[in-house]
């Protein structure tokens, strides 16, 4: 008898009400909720591709006047403060070869390409200041790059009709950049180009992952219902 009542006592700890059952699968895979809102499963890894924060980038480092400047394409990256000071953060590594230009001067400059420069932009960034075929300073005689003196900083700007902007940088905190390659930039000077500018004639496109871009469209004037942030309009 004793066996008996053990062994029903196990079963029932073993019971799942009917009610409780769409919250507890009977196989051993992780949970999920019910599938109320349509929505499936996506890859955390892949998250990315849905919250890439802005418009692909070039970015320069080195020197003009030392003829070591170099320049490469990144995507990741976010505005941190608006002010006081303002605050760009960049996510650029050891794999990349601007990594050690950046380390020594703690400078650079930020481009934001229009979108007739976005096939020459992913090329950029398919190679490397330092593959065996490219010499240094090369990146920009092969790709038609024009390098223009800076106000601030060593490296050069990126000239051109269809770059929209440039933005100098210096480096404001290197904490996060052994551990995630995140540097935290310091804006000290910035150019507009007055026919591209963003929403008149400059078109900014974003890389979404795996190679697919989209580009800058209708835009929608909210202006008058931002009542908390009138200090940062024009």
């Amino acid at each position: 008898m004793a066996q008996k009542r053990k062994a029903a006592r196990n079963e029932n700890d073993n019971f799942i009400s009917p009610a409780k059952r769409r919250f507890y699968p009977s196989s051993n895979k992780e949970r999920e909720p019910a599938n109320q809102h349509a929505f499936d499963p996506y890859p955390p890894a892949k998250v990315y591709r849905l919250i890439e924060p802005g418009p692909v980038l070039l970015v320069t480092t080195g020197s003009l006047v030392k003829r070591t400047h170099n320049v490469m394409t990144i995507g990741f990256h976010m505005v941190i403060q608006h002010e006081s000071p303002p605050l760009i953060g960049i996510s650029l590594g050891p794999w990349d070869a601007s990594f050690a230009a950046l380390k020594k001067q703690r400078e650079c400059v930020l481009a934001v390409p229009s979108v007739e420069m976005a096939e020459v932009v992913v090329d950029i960034g398919n190679c490397s200041k330092d593959d065996e075929e490219l010499k240094e300073s090369s990146k920009w005689e092969r790709f038609g790059l024009e390098a223009l003196p800076a106000g601030k900083v060593k490296a050069p700007l990126v000239g051109g009709e269809h770059v929209i902007a440039n933005v100098e940088c210096v480096v404001e905190d290197a904490k996060l950049v052994p551990k995630y390659g995140m540097w935290v930039l310091k804006p000290v000077k910035a150019w507009i180009n007055p026919k591209k500018k963003p929403g008149e004639g400059g078109k900014m496109f974003h890389h979404r992952g795996d190679g697919i871009f989209v580009i800058d469209g209708e835009v929608l004037d909210l202006k008058n219902r931002m009542v908390k942030w009138q200090e940062f309009q024009d």
